[in-house]
């Protein structure tokens, strides 16, 4: 994780909330017709495989069906804008049949749902034209309140069209002060400020500022907001039968676990892309996210993380081909909004992204071609009082089973090792931070090379005995002090690694409180395979097995919990599997025969004096604070719509967070270098020099690895080797 600034202008509330508008308009017209035929194929082998195939299968019974009644309506209208509650009630004659029409490979309420929502939406094109043909009054006192998850369906049309209102208003008041804030800029910019006469403006030749009233920049704020609605109508009324029979399949599936997915052929190309390592233009894979189009992964090395400003978990709001007009992506399919941030190497992309904080940032990365060997592991050597230290860095757990002689993620690690042992460096750091997992079969190799042998995870079908994978090679690569550095974005195979670090005592694991945890196993069937028909049905990936700790605890849900917790943006935010919906629970089965090793004679010394520090220790002590300040912002989802008022409350946020600004100042004294084997590649190639000057920069700034390499520096090991032993 980089040490950047966590401080912010703005509350989360003050994003550009037009999206948010915009984010609702899934499509308003069938581009083809619908194919019942394949509806009810799909349905029911959507069905047999969940019931067959998941890892932990649910009863379709009325139970299921109020759920699934529920999702789908708020899959179609998250934000309470189309249906009226009289569409509710009639379609609520179906709620507690789904279940059964699921079995038949009924589509009846499927059909009632979606044309009674097309027919909303065709009506709500009017109702926004008419609203926005009017200036708002912002000296009007009123407030709305952004939660829609409280907010009851309207009445009737006259309560929809309130509603309307009060979206629109808030919409465009966001774009009005953004307008008005820029013109204040420009006419305080002292080079115009200078320039006070006809004359003076013509030697310098900076064209005069042009002073807009507030009603004419309130008039440019509604267009902006009209033109912005009219993109997204335009743009999502190409879905055909087969999206919108996929949102209905999703709601189904989504009720077994977050991760079983049914993905349509448009969207299953886009799955083996990323699958395959697809890198698109900026270096970073995408993910949806509600309505969103979510930041997952940096590639290390890319223009985005050569860049430094864009981060994993950052909302994609808008794009623009350089200085062209931005276009509004929420609520965007994700390939549709890939096409528009992909491009040619060279050309220039500009993101509007909504941080954690809430902020708004624009985001200029010149599109490159990604190189795959900055995926790889890498390391750096740092010297503690004389002594050197590794850092070895693992974005991913990669691996490649059609390419023979293919790099992976195992074999490099152990090279690297050898390599830092070669310079006689006294202890490792293992990065694991943003690593979001990758080859089980590499994650247990890479464990073998810090213990004998022995179990490294346990993995786990359905109503079956657990298979103990183990590692069998008895060598050990490195018997020297070891320290994990993990944060909420360290999953799956990071976790079952950092797990059986930790429970062989064999390292100290040190980060955020907790890692994402995710403990389940997915696979991709296409269902093509299952259903020979003559139109592609797209496939099903689905939860087939679950990971357990040697010591018998799952790691879904808990992830795995630091020795030593240090604070950061995220501490009191509920990420990663947590945050999903409907995610598998904990449970615990059997531990595997293992005996933890004792090889650190000051273990819970060194644990325990890091805490005081981390403790004592200002910049964490504001860290925290910084930490409270944001989850304070994220629950408050009132905003007001009075411009004054509206304003008064961003200045006063603003002036609260020059509370954080130092967060961003932090620099430690080390100093990280490549190491021997590098210096020459290094002075051979400038681009590489460059990337590694920037990660070098980075780590200096870092406080988090600051810490952890104190700790690594401080463990003392037992005088007699204890490593083997099993």
């Amino acid at each position: 994780m980089k040490n950047i600034s966590l401080f912010s202008n703005s509350k989360l509330k003050f994003i550009l909330p037009v999206l948010i508008v915009a984010g609702m308009l899934f499509g308003f017209r069938m581009a083809n017709e619908p194919d019942p035929e394949k509806d009810k194929i799909l349905i029911g082998l959507v069905r047999y495989a969940l019931k067959q195939g998941h890892y932990e299968p649910h009863q379709i019974n009325d139970e299921f069906s109020e759920k699934v009644f529920t999702d789908f309506i708020d899959q179609l209208d998250p934000y309470k804008r189309f249906f009226l509650q009289s569409d509710i009630e009639e379609m609520e004659a179906y709620k507690h049949m789904i279940d059964d029409q699921i079995k038949s490979e009924d589509l009846s309420f499927y059909n009632v749902a979606v044309d009674r929502f097309l027919q909303r939406v065709e009506e709500s094109k009017s109702i926004y034209k008419e609203i926005l043909s009017s200036p708002f009054d912002f000296e009007k006192d009123g407030s709305f309140d952004v939660d829609y998850d409280k907010k009851p369906f309207a009445k009737n049309r006259a309560e929809l069209i309130k509603y309307w209102q009060m979206q629109l208003k808030w919409s465009t008041l966001s774009r009005l002060h953004e307008k008005i804030e820029l013109q204040e800029q420009m006419a305080n910019n002292p080079d115009k400020a200078d320039s006070e006469s006809e004359e003076a403006i013509e030697e310098t030749d900076i064209e005069p500022v042009e002073i807009k009233t507030f009603e004419e920049l309130e008039k440019e704020s509604r267009e902006m907001t009209e033109s912005s609605l009219d993109d997204i109508y335009e743009m999502m009324g190409d879905l055909d039968d087969s999206d919108w029979f996929s949102i209905f399949l999703n709601t189904m599936t989504m009720q077994f676990d977050p991760h079983t997915n049914y993905y349509a052929p448009k969207e299953k190309k886009r799955f083996d892309q990323i699958m395959a390592g697809k890198l698109e233009g900026i270096g970073a894979r995408l993910q949806k996210k509600d309505d969103y189009t979510r930041v997952a992964e940096l590639i290390s090395g890319g223009p985005a993380w050569r860049g430094g400003d864009l981060e994993v978990g950052d909302l994609i709001l808008k794009v623009a081909q350089g200085d062209g007009e931005p276009v509004d992506i929420v609520g965007m399919r994700l390939d549709d909004a890939i096409e528009y941030i992909k491009g040619e190497k060279g050309t220039e992309v500009r993101l509007t992204v909504k941080k954690i904080d809430g902020s708004i940032e624009v985001i200029s990365i010149i599109r490159d071609i990604i190189e795959l060997e900055e995926t790889f592991v890498k390391s750096s050597v740092v010297e503690i009082d004389n002594r050197k230290f590794g850092v070895i860095n693992l974005p991913k757990f990669y691996i490649d089973f059609n390419e023979r002689n293919f790099r992976n993620s195992a074999t490099d690690m152990e090279q690297e090792i050898e390599r830092l042992k070669a310079e006689n460096v006294e202890g490792l750091l293992i990065d694991l931070r943003n690593n979001g997992g990758g080859s089980l079969k590499t994650a247990i190799e890479i464990s073998g090379l810090f213990i004998s042998e022995g179990p490294v995870v346990q993995v786990k079908y359905r109503g079956e005995k657990p298979n103990i994978r183990s590692d069998k090679n008895k060598k050990i690569q490195w018997e020297g002090p070891l320290v994990v550095l993990v944060n909420e974005l360290s999953a799956s195979a990071s976790e079952i690694f950092a797990a059986a670090m930790q429970d062989y005592n064999r390292a100290v694991i040190i980060g955020s409180k907790q890692s994402f945890g995710k403990g389940t196993v997915q696979n991709v069937l296409p269902l093509n395979n299952y259903f020979k028909y003559p139109k592609d049905l797209g496939a099903l990936k689905m939860t087939i097995q679950k990971f357990y700790r040697i010591n018998g605890g799952s790691t879904q849900l808990e992830g795995v919990v630091s020795d030593i917790a240090m604070p950061d943006r995220y501490t009191y935010f509920e990420i990663g599997e947590r945050d999903e919906k409907n995610p598998l629970d904990w449970d615990k089965i059997e531990p595997a025969e293992y005996t933890p090793v004792d090889v650190y004679e000051n273990f819970h010394t060194v644990v325990n004096d890091s805490k005081k520090r981390i403790q004592d220790n200002p910049h964490f002590i504001i860290i925290d604070e910084n930490a409270r300040w944001l989850k304070e912002g994220r629950d408050d989802t009132t905003v007001q719509l009075n411009y004054e008022k509206y304003k008064a409350e961003l200045d006063q946020r603003e002036k609260e967070s020059k509370a954080f600004e130092d967060i961003g100042l932090y620099e430690s004294t080390l100093d990280f270098r490549s190491p021997k084997y590098e210096l020459a590649l290094v002075e051979q190639d400038s681009i590489l020099a460059k990337k590694r000057e920037i990660w070098h920069s980075n780590l200096k700034k870092d406080i988090y690895m600051e810490e952890a390499l104190n700790v690594l520096s401080e463990l003392k090991m037992n005088n007699k080797n204890l490593l083997v032993k099993n």
